[in-house]
């Protein structure tokens, strides 16, 4: 998504978009009018049709526009803006928010043990996450609804890492989210966090996660295990 379609996109598309959903827009195809969406939202024609552009433009939602009106659908990036509105909710009216993502085991490419190992990032794991992390991450493959359920990781707060540089280059900032791992036989890892660098788009499909202790060798898995990892709000 753009910056600037992202940035047209507020409460007002929004609303339009949770209408949608209600009609069935999330399993298909559903046909609306504009004079019909407008009395819905008490606004004018033109404006009920200036939101759907919008929400069309942001690839939030898809549109076809026929003789007596449109067939509609909300896209997976409609679904996805969806759920952070309703973790924002659950964050408001209950008191532990969390987000459960499913996965797979895989082997990462190693890139992950270098950059943990860093003296830039590792003074800030210990000083805020309370611990040096070892030397590597466990990476984890997404199910196709937990890489749309993983937009309501931006409703938690995450424990910061700043960027910074040394004499041969700068280094980015990444967000950390504490995290619990959990095996298909129910073995448990608490003192988790999932880290990732503070502003990407790429690689929505995986997770790094990262513990003092190696994981794989801690609640014995191996590439192609299924886990349940859940995130919550910093601690």
């Amino acid at each position: 998504m753009s910056v600037s379609a992202e940035s047209a996109v507020g409460h007002d598309e929004l609303a339009v978009l949770k209408l949608l959903a209600l009609e069935g827009g999330l399993e298909g195809d559903v046909k609306i009018s504009c004079s019909r969406l407008a009395d819905r939202l008490e606004a004018s024609n033109q404006t009920a049709s200036r939101r759907l552009q919008r929400l069309e433009a942001s690839d939030l939602l898809e549109r076809d526009t026929v003789s007596d009106g449109q067939w509609v659908a909300v896209t997976d990036a409609g679904e996805r803006a969806l759920h952070a509105e309703y973790e924002d909710y659950r964050r408001i009216f209950e008191s532990d928010p969390e987000v459960e993502l499913e996965g797979t085991v895989t082997s990462g490419m190693g890139e992950g043990r270098h950059y943990i190992s860093l003296s830039g990032y590792k003074r800030q794991f210990a000083e805020r996450l309370g611990y040096e992390p070892f030397p590597g991450t466990l990476n984890v493959d997404l199910r196709e609804d937990s890489v749309r359920r993983r937009s309501a990781m931006a409703s938690l707060e995450p424990v910061s890492i700043d960027g910074w540089e040394d004499e041969d280059r700068t280094y980015g900032p990444a967000v950390c989210h504490p995290a619990i791992v959990e095996t298909a036989d129910g073995e448990r890892y608490e003192e988790a966090h999932i880290i990732a660098p503070e502003r990407t788009h790429h690689d929505e499909d995986q997770l790094e996660v990262i513990a003092p202790e190696k994981l794989r060798e801690e609640i014995d898995l191996e590439d192609g295990d299924r886990v349940t990892v859940t995130v919550g709000d910093r601690r």
